[in-house]
Order: C-alpha cells, then structure tokens, then sequence
C-alpha cells in the first residue's frame, strides 16, 4: 500500500515481495486552471509545472542536472520522459504529465545524493493547480507496477502559496539506496534557485 509521504519520513526502496528496488520512477501529474471566460463560459489555462532531479557528490557539490533542458544524467541511470508545458487539459487521465526513470545501479557513482525537484515555471501557485500530485513508483513511464509513495501538492495545505518544492532524496547508506521525504515547499520560483536552497539546507 502507498505510503502519504510525510516530512522527514524515511521508506526504503525495496519491493513489497522483498529484494531491493533496482529500477523506480518519480512521477507528476496536474491539471490546467479552469477560469471564467468573458462571455460566462469558461476557459482552461494550460500549466507548466516541471519535475527536476540534482545530484550531488560528498562534498554538496552539484555534478548533473536532469530536467527538461537536459534529459538524461550525463553518466546514465536517470532519464526524463520530456517537458509536459500545458497539464490535462481535459481532466484526470490518470497519467504521468513527466516522468523520470531511475536504475539505481547504473546512476553516477560519484552521486551520495539525488534530489526530487518540482517547480512551477510560469509561477502558478501549488493551491490552483488540479490534482497536482507526486509518486514514486516501481514499473516505467507508461506502466505502474507498485507505487511506493505518494505526495498530494493540490489537496495539502503546506504548499499553498508556493511554487516550487524539494521532494525528497536518495541518499547512499551502507552500500545501499535509502529515500527521505522532505516534501518542503519554497518561494524560489527558479530552478537553480531551488538547487540552491537545497545545497545550504538539505544535504
């Protein structure tokens, strides 16, 4: 069963039939804004929110970015599905809007962290966004095996007000990867403001 995540909460990345995960995706799902059109009608106003992950090395040192302006780790192990710009417009369709793929075994071994980024890139405030929602999940983009964990951004009051959050992270242990929530909202609205934030706060 899919864990809510909750700040500081760590889960660990193994499968439900036991063994450890070597494969995961994070995805994010949002809505388009509904608003009212001049004549009463309504109109639907697309939105831009983008899923990023950082890596860093044992130094907070930042060594590769994967967001939609790069979409895949220069070293391999994370891919990017690519930049959704406008949201369902027509409602739910209980898919992704981007997806990131991770092999755990193939990412960076120089990465001691890798960190969940979403941030709004038209500045649209969390608290309008429909659905705006975050899991983490076994099977690929287009396929969902077993969701580990879930953030509901639309329905939580803490994200009100922002537009852009920190996630979570990975976090090598021990030889193994382990997953902390952190699901902390910022009034950062760029990205590499974001990236930021997460070095002097974070890691």
């Amino acid at each position: 069963m899919a864990i809510s995540l909750q700040k500081g909460q760590r889960i660990s990345l193994e499968k439900s039939s036991g063994g450890a995960l070597q494969k995961l995706c994070v995805g994010a799902n949002w809505g388009a804004i509904e608003k009212k059109g001049l004549l009463g009608g309504k109109k639907m106003v697309a939105v831009d929110l983008d899923l990023s992950v950082a890596l860093f090395d044992s130094n907070k040192t930042l060594i590769d970015l994967v967001y939609f302006g790069q979409l895949q780790a220069k070293k391999g192990g994370i891919k990017h599905s690519g930049d959704d710009t406008e949201g369902d417009v027509g409602g739910d369709d209980g898919l992704d809007n981007e997806v990131v793929s991770i092999d755990l075994s193939a990412i960076d071994s120089n990465a001691d962290q890798v960190v969940f980024i979403l941030n709004s890139y038209k500045n649209q405030d969390f608290k309008d966004i429909p659905f705006a929602s975050v899991r983490i999940y076994e099977g690929t983009a287009s396929r969902v095996d077993e969701i580990f964990a879930t953030y509901d951004i639309a329905n939580d009051e803490k994200f009100a007000g922002s537009v852009a959050m920190i996630m979570g992270k990975m976090y090598r242990h021990n030889g193994a990867w382990k997953f902390s929530a952190i699901g902390d909202s910022t009034k950062d609205s760029k990205l590499q403001q974001v990236v930021k934030a997460v070095q002097q706060q974070y890691l």
